[in-house]
């Protein structure tokens, strides 16, 4: 695919607080990017630096081979959705989708003719004469989308722009976000802090923490294979294990945890081994069984909690404290012995912390 935008070691400063650090990052022509962190991983100086709202402190950023770096920020032609609407209040649906094209002097036929088909995309032809503060925060958020989109933008970037609405509403929108950048095919940077909106949305996730890039992959990859022990976290691996190998046998390797739990582990199942590394399991890569003689992470059951799909128990383990789900068919008591049996396809293998 045709790079479209490329940030290449950006670094940026708030006085003498470094927010941004020789990040690097390439987004594909009519490919969907999304900023995924926590408040303050530096997603939304990403953001304002490629506007232009703010200046890199070094680096360049460049889309479709044009240097942006220095450009202020009405010459990007850039089209943003911002979490807060930013409609104009005194102006129709329909003039504030067409205030972008009457910026740039467009026609007022050839305006009208754009918006009209640009209000029967997100279907909002119906509404088109009426005042923002008469539409409700779907209805807004759409009108902010077709603004942004009626000015066939090389660059499309979205900020935080479904937090402000019900859980539901998000769910919707998103889907029609994607639709409408697809069909378009409008190179896009989505920013925000919900895992789940940032995959269900995206091409690529880029999860930031304090001004880096820790990961940028796939949805499905980062998911499935965390490159290192913050994204698996932040993915929702609980349980984190250092290990160590004892011996190779083949097929079989044999490793034990830092308290001393002999598991047997098979290359086939989870790639290659290397002699330290970190187990990482979800709370359903956790088997938990009362059978004493299956082979596992020996524990004292704690406190059980009811997930709907599962029972999830707090385990006091050799290895440490562990979360592991239970099915609901046979629940256990707290207090209970059992063992925990790391399950290959809900587990990955990690380089050490």
């Amino acid at each position: 695919m045709t790079q479209a935008l490329s940030l290449q070691s950006i670094s940026a400063h708030y006085g003498t607080t470094q927010v941004l650090e020789n990040l690097s990052l390439d987004v594909a022509e009519g490919e969907l990017v999304s900023l995924l962190g926590a408040s303050g991983c530096g997603k939304t100086t990403t953001l304002r630096l490629i506007a232009g709202f703010l200046q890199p402190t070094s680096g360049n950023i460049t889309l479709g081979g044009r240097d942006l770096t220095r450009l202020p920020s009405h010459q990007r032609d850039i089209g943003l959705v911002f979490q807060n609407y930013a409609l104009f209040p005194h102006l129709s649906v329909a003039d504030n989708v067409g205030f972008g094209l009457k910026q740039r002097g467009i026609s007022g036929t050839e305006r009208t003719r754009r918006v009209d088909a640009m209000l029967d995309r997100v279907g909002l032809d119906h509404l088109a004469a009426r005042l923002p503060g008469a539409l409700s925060g779907g209805q807004k958020q759409r009108v902010a989308l077709a603004r942004a989109l009626v000015i066939e933008p090389p660059l499309l970037m979205f900020d935080e722009p479904l937090s402000n609405l019900d859980a539901k509403l998000r769910v919707d929108m998103r889907v029609e976000i994607r639709k409408l950048q697809r069909a378009n095919g409008t190179t896009s940077v989505y920013v925000t802090h919900d895992q789940e909106e940032a995959f269900s949305i995206s091409d690529r996730v880029a999860i930031m923490h304090q001004g880096r890039i820790m990961q940028l992959d796939t949805p499905e990859q980062l998911y499935q294979k965390p490159a290192n022990a913050f994204v698996a976290r932040f993915v929702g691996f609980e349980n984190l294990i250092p290990m160590r190998v004892l011996s190779r046998d083949g097929a079989k390797i044999t490793a034990e945890t830092d308290g001393g739990v002999a598991l047997s582990l098979s290359p086939e199942q989870f790639g290659v081994i290397p002699d330290s590394f970190v187990l990482a399991c979800r709370a359903d890569g956790l088997l938990v069984s009362d059978d004493p003689a299956i082979a596992g992470i020996p524990t004292t059951l704690g406190l059980r909690t009811y997930l709907g799909r599962a029972y999830q128990y707090q385990c006091d383990t050799p290895a440490g404290a562990l979360l592991a789900n239970g099915p609901l068919t046979r629940p256990l008591e707290p207090g209970a012995a059992a063992k925990l049996v790391p399950v290959p396809e809900q587990c990955t293998i990690l380089a050490p912390e």
